[in-house]
């Protein structure tokens, strides 16, 4: 499995260009699925960029660009996250869409926690642009592994990746920015996949953007110890390692925490 790491542009056709060599170099070294960042289509001048080039589900250039691209490379490609229209007008859904080996698409997710975060000039709020989704979402991926769909934000949520259930690996393209990247990134996603005992795999933005905006990269892939196996800290690139099953067992059998849980959202009045 493989993650790409970039520093997107306003300009989704350039976005889509470098995407697509980046997702080559993955597939031609042998990965089987292949992460995406956040916003890799676009990260715009302004937050309301995103919602001028957003698509109907089931079509437009992002969407065909990914379908086409994981059919001709015949990989699962699970691409970050696409601008898909809302039932507001004024804002979208910010959706990862899995596409499978034959071009279609195999999940979908939409961004549930919504990123707000002001100190000094430094001000983000998404929920002025994007409709948040409601869904906790899943899929089996190649080899039967079974993966658990997130967004960036929604790192800071451990409920979420509970109400997944037990997974082998969890998604999480980003867009982290440089400020709270540098202070909580590898914690939580180490935090994930220490706590569900499964692999995580992490897409990040990486660097200046024309807009300005500093993202921190750090795209990463860690195993169910919490040991990282693979990162590169800033610019594009690809993260690339192996899900091993053998290691999923034992270290869920040598501590089986999930199996020592008493206390379950069903439980809790």
């Amino acid at each position: 499995m493989a993650a790409v790491q970039m520093v997107s542009t306003p300009t989704v056709a350039e976005n889509l260009a470098h995407a697509g060599v980046q997702i080559a170099h993955a597939a031609n070294s042998g990965a089987s699925l292949v992460l995406l960042p956040e916003y890799f289509c676009i990260l715009g001048m302004s937050d309301r960029d995103k919602v001028a080039v957003r698509e109907v589900p089931g079509g437009g250039p992002i969407q065909d660009f990914l379908a086409e691209t994981a059919q001709r490379h015949h990989i699962w490609l699970v691409g970050g996250t696409v601008p898909l229209e809302s039932d507001d007008p004024d804002h979208v859904m910010n959706t990862t869409l899995v596409f499978g080996p034959d071009g279609r698409v195999r999940a979908r997710y939409d961004k549930i926690h919504l990123f707000a975060f002001a100190r000094g000039s430094e001000a983000y709020d998404e929920a002025r642009t994007i409709t948040p989704g409601r869904e906790v979402q899943t899929f089996d991926g190649p080899g039967g592994m079974r993966v658990g769909l997130s967004i960036c934000y929604d790192l800071r949520f451990p409920e979420l990746y509970r109400a997944m259930g037990a997974v082998d690996l969890i998604v999480v393209p980003s867009a982290f920015t440089h400020t709270t990247g540098a202070a909580h990134w590898e914690v939580l996603l180490r935090a994930r996949a220490i706590e569900n005992q499964c692999y995580a795999l992490a897409a990040a933005q990486g660097g200046l953007h024309p807009n300005k905006r500093r993202t921190w990269g750090h795209t990463m892939l860690i195993d169910p110890w919490g040991e990282i196996k693979a990162v590169l800290p800033e610019g594009e690139g690809v993260v690339s390692g192996t899900l091993d099953p053998e290691q999923l067992a034992s270290v869920r059998r040598n501590l089986p925490a999930l199996a020592h849980r008493t206390i379950h959202p069903e439980t809790v009045e």
